[in-house]
């Protein structure tokens, strides 16, 4: 047989190729960003700074984000980066000074400006003459939008809006707003909504006990204090709360606004301390006078199990303090400004009205007392708030920016750093569970070989390339678990509850898929003997061998295209004719099948098609039967014609597969995609690549992976990368936010083709 295609060298060359493709000429522009930023203590200042983190972590190949902090005149930071522009919103001939200094810069292509009324109150017309006088598209983030406006407002409003390529909003309510009440064209409204931080799985009851907040049942509200929070309200509500749950505390997070320090000192936090001593509330409230770095304010979120926001400013149109509590899973008591409206319909929340501490105490009293409810409404929240995460809004932004560049921007996506955080979660000592619920292991579901001869696979690709020893004890589990499903005749059990037994559903489900899989992972560790522990390769051999009398008898499709690749990793002549025998029958039932508008082994397209072109071509590279090398290349390229629409990947559905008799007239079903479907066409790419040394197939390989980073129909991302693990599906309008081990392991796997 051929060496498999699997050296160093090989893959040094191809590493070299794609960064070839990964870095060529983008015609890389600028774009610079008007706003607050930290370190000032500002709440737009932290969202532009974690959008601005966000765009260069996901697209920094595509463009150069510089920043121009605004200042008024009594200020004067020091920033971490360098700024060649600043804006001193005090002075009016800053204004001009800006809009022609950026004019002069033939790389800068935009402006992003974010909007705070107050922001521009210092000098008259301010901005309306850096506007007037800016020769860039600018694009317009509007924090506030005040209903019901009055003649001069709206003057003021509209005049912004004729010079702004674009008008983002945060909440469909300020949409209406802008469209009802100030008259501004709905094709220049655009509605992104405010990030919000993903977060992996963290046990609450661990938190509390590192904030010394064991056996508790914990409120709190954070960001910068002043009037407008009404925290009163809280305080006025805990007596009736306490009563009924004496271990409550109340976490009041975060230090006074700095302009309310200047110009009153301490009087709104003196005014609830005074309060909290008039109520005798001391031993149930903790003052946290501090602006908490982000790891340390999202764990005090997380072991929350009551968030409260009781604003009193009716026309607060968003809220940074608000999205960030419940992208952290609490469970939320809200008064009625226009994102909770928006964002707490559906029974993710509980809405009560502005200044009613009876309504509050009732509603957390209700929480506290139910634990369930406040499980059900923190699912509901996660659920809720994906596709809000920076990694989706950073995806809208730069959507936006490519349109208004008529589409000449590309989007390069980043590749994420490889993290083997969640794999190593879901992995026991026995094996890796099935399921998870978001990114919680769910032991109750048990193990399969499926996913610990994918997990097999997916590790030794990780060792191979980072030579980890810690990889040795992980392949050893899985292996173990491989060796385990074996019964005497050599076939395997698939299914295996947590109490480590096999289940009945072996029993009621066809298994060659899983058999197959098994001799694929076994074979390609074998492939790796020269680098893995040799008790490793040799247990692998032992299973291999003792299956193969019962792999003869296979005819299911993939199972057999499973099969050909486990036993071309393994190389062995002896196992050649089996291989070749199994290459036959594919053979056979592609020419059965194959017409001029039709080249497949079977009449439809179903899942894992890629496997099976990928098969024949390690049977051809194994045996040089030119037969087996053109089949492959004509049902691959028949594939992707089917999956690759432009750029952009859209893998066969599982809510209908793709008919023989069907091809023209019916459209595709949206949704319904599986990242595993993604991960198969990536190797498959990976080896006709390999294999051709064809830079289409590799391109093809760069645009099928960026369907997890975010280019599919929803423009959300399916990989998460606070976890390591990978959403469950694709579907119509959302994305299955559960990383089970399926296709945590497929984007592993397809990512390693990368590294």
């Amino acid at each position: 047989m051929n060496k498999n295609i699997n050296s160093d060298v090989e893959d040094k060359a191809i590493r070299q190729s794609y960064n070839g493709i990964k870095h060529k000429t983008y015609d890389k522009k600028e774009i610079v960003f008007v706003s607050t930023f930290p370190p000032k203590v500002c709440g737009i200042a932290t969202y532009t700074q974690d959008l601005i983190k966000s765009l260069q972590a996901k697209f920094g190949e595509s463009f150069k984000l510089t920043i121009c902090p605004m200042e008024t005149e009594e200020e004067n930071y020091e920033y971490q980066e360098f700024t060649e522009y600043k804006l001193n919103i005090s002075d009016a001939v800053s204004y001009l000074e800006l809009a022609a200094k950026i004019n002069k810069n033939d790389a800068i292509e935009l402006v992003m400006l974010q909007h705070e009324f107050g922001f521009f109150n210092e000098t008259q017309n301010g901005l309306l003459l850096f506007l007037k006088n800016l020769k860039k598209d600018i694009i317009i983030t509007f924090h506030t939008v005040l209903p019901n406006p009055d003649k001069e407002l709206k003057e003021k409003v509209k005049k912004i809006a004729d010079y702004a390529k674009s008008i983002i909003v945060m909440t469909s309510i300020s949409a209406d707003i802008l469209l009802n009440d100030y008259d501004i064209h709905p094709d220049k409204i655009t509605v992104i909504p405010h990030g919000t931080h993903l977060l992996p799985f963290v046990d609450k009851i661990t938190l509390k006990e590192k904030y010394n907040l064991k056996n508790k049942k914990v409120l709190s509200t954070f960001g910068l204090l002043g009037s407008g929070k009404n925290i009163e309200t809280t305080l006025k509500a805990l007596p009736e709360i306490i009563a009924k749950n004496p271990d409550v505390i109340f976490l009041i997070l975060g230090k006074t606004h700095p302009a309310l320090v200047r110009h009153e000192g301490e009087k709104y936090r003196d005014f609830l301390e005074d309060l909290t001593c008039t109520l005798h509330l001391e031993n149930n409230i903790r003052f946290i006078n501090d602006y908490l770095p982000l790891h340390e304010l999202l764990e005090y979120l997380q072991l929350t199990d009551v968030y409260l926001f009781t604003s009193k400013d009716r026309n607060q149109a968003v809220s940074g303090t608000f999205s960030y509590a419940i992208s952290s899973g609490c469970a939320i008591v809200s008064t009625p400004i226009p994102h909770a409206l928006e964002v707490l319909k559906e029974d993710t929340g509980i809405i009560i009205d502005f200044e009613a501490p009876e309504q509050l105490a009732v509603a957390v009293n209700t929480l506290l007392e139910n634990e369930s409810k406040r499980e059900e409404l923190r699912q509901k929240s996660l659920e809720k708030m994906a596709p809000t995460a920076w990694e989706n809004s950073s995806i809208l932004h730069a959507l936006l920016f490519q349109k208004f560049k008529n589409n000449k921007t590309e989007l390069n996506y980043t590749l994420p750093e490889i993290n083997l955080g969640h794999i190593q979660n879901m992995t026991t000592d026995f094996g890796m569970i099935q399921f998870s619920k978001i990114s919680k292991p769910d032991i109750n579901s048990g193990y399969t070989l499926d996913d610990n001869s994918r997990a097999m696979i997916a590790i030794c690709k990780h060792f191979q390339s980072s030579r980890n020893i810690a990889d040795l004890q992980l392949i050893s589990i899985y292996l173990n678990f491989i060796k385990f499903c074996q019964h005497k005749d050599g076939s395997f059990l698939n299914y295996v509850n947590e109490q480590k037994q096999f289940t009945n559903q072996n029993y009621e489900t066809n298994l060659d898929d899983s058999n197959g899989r098994a001799i694929w992972a076994l074979g390609y560790l074998i492939s790796l003997k020269e680098i893995l522990p040799k008790e490793l390769s040799e247990n692998a051999e032992k299973i291999i061998q003792k299956n193969l009398v019962w792999a003869e008898k296979i005819h299911s499709t993939r199972a057999m295209a499973f099969i050909i690749k486990g036993l071309y990793y393994q190389n062995s002549e002896n196992n050649l004719p089996l291989l070749k025998e199994l290459a036959n029958r594919l053979v056979k039932m592609y020419q059965h099948e194959a017409k001029d508008d039709w080249h497949w082994f079977e009449n439809y397209l179903t899942y894992g098609n890629s496997v099976l072109p990928e098969a024949l071509l390690c049977a051809w590279i194994s045996t040089k039967d030119e037969l087996y090398k053109n089949i492959a290349e004509e049902s691959f390229q028949f594939l992707m014609s089917k999956i690759m629409i432009d750029d952009s990947i859209k893998v066969i559905s599982n809510k209908g597969w793709l008919q023989k008799e069907n091809t023209e007239n019916v459209p595709p079903p949206i949704g319904g995609e599986q990242p595993i479907d993604v991960a198969y066409t990536v190797l498959a790419l990976f080896s006709f690549y390999k294999t051709f040394k064809d830079e289409k197939y590799l391109q093809m390989m760069q645009n099928s992976f960026n369907w997890f980073l975010g280019k599919n129909h929803l423009n959300q991302i399916i990989y998460n990368p606070a976890t390591g693990g990978c959403y469950d599906g694709l579907e119509e309008k959302n994305v299955n936010l559960n990383q089970g081990a399926e296709s945590t392991i497929s984007y592993v796997m397809a990512r390693l083709c990368f590294d």
